[in-house]
């Protein structure tokens, strides 16, 4: 199986090619982003592009691949719902409509969060910006798409978060950790899951076609 993955350098996207790499079953990783992936390996891939929506310029490197797993993302704190949708939905629905017009056979998966608004009409920005970007992944014609949302992240083997913030959070969380996932088992992942969980479904798919965190850590 040959995969590529958007955001590699991120917290989810770490975890993910963590798991690709292990994984005997995958031959070949593409990591595209506007940073490396920061890895090496014989079957990894890096393919930097400062602007992701120009996409089509690679385009004679992205034929033969099995599934995306699309792992870029920003937070909307301080930002206005055009922006937010520019950087979440403008930029997603580009990869995603060059990506089916090459490869119309491959699976999609996409990372978006706890909460996001199927309907487009609650009141949270975030979460209608993301659930109208599923919404329209669901409408293109892959083999599949899959929208992850988890809640709580824990990061495994070293992986860290790129935002200060939640690597701040994490510290402070860890002696409580435990607690809180046999508390709150539903709200709990972890890196190392979520990223078994997307090889799991490029592999096999889903009837599922939105998956929350219980469905996630259901997934062996």
């Amino acid at each position: 199986m040959k995969v590529m993955i958007f955001g590699a350098s991120g917290m989810v996207g770490q975890g993910i090619l963590r798991e690709c790499l292990l994984d005997n079953g995958i031959d070949k990783v593409l990591s595209v982003g506007r940073s490396a992936s920061g890895s090496a390996h014989q079957k990894l891939s890096d393919v930097l592009l400062a602007d992701v929506t120009r996409i089509d310029s690679i385009a004679s490197t992205l034929h033969g691949y099995d599934a995306c797993f699309f792992c870029l993302g920003v937070s909307s704190a301080g930002m206005t719902e055009e922006r937010y949708s520019v950087l979440t939905y403008d930029l997603t629905l580009a990869v995603a409509r060059a990506l089916v017009a090459i490869n119309p056979a491959m699976r999609f998966i996409y990372i978006t969060g706890a909460g996001t608004d199927s309907s487009e009409q609650g009141r949270s920005m975030w979460a209608r910006v993301k659930g109208r970007t599923e919404n329209a992944l669901f409408a293109l014609p892959f083999k599949s798409a899959h929208m992850l949302r988890p809640a709580i992240i824990q990061p495994m083997h070293g992986i860290r978060s790129k935002t200060a913030l939640y690597r701040l959070a994490y510290v402070l969380l860890a002696p409580v950790m435990p607690l809180f996932k046999r508390v709150f088992p539903g709200y709990f992942t972890t890196s190392e899951q979520v990223g078994r969980a997307m090889i799991s479904l490029a592999r096999n798919g889903s009837p599922k076609q939105i998956l929350e965190t219980g469905d996630i850590n259901a997934i062996q």
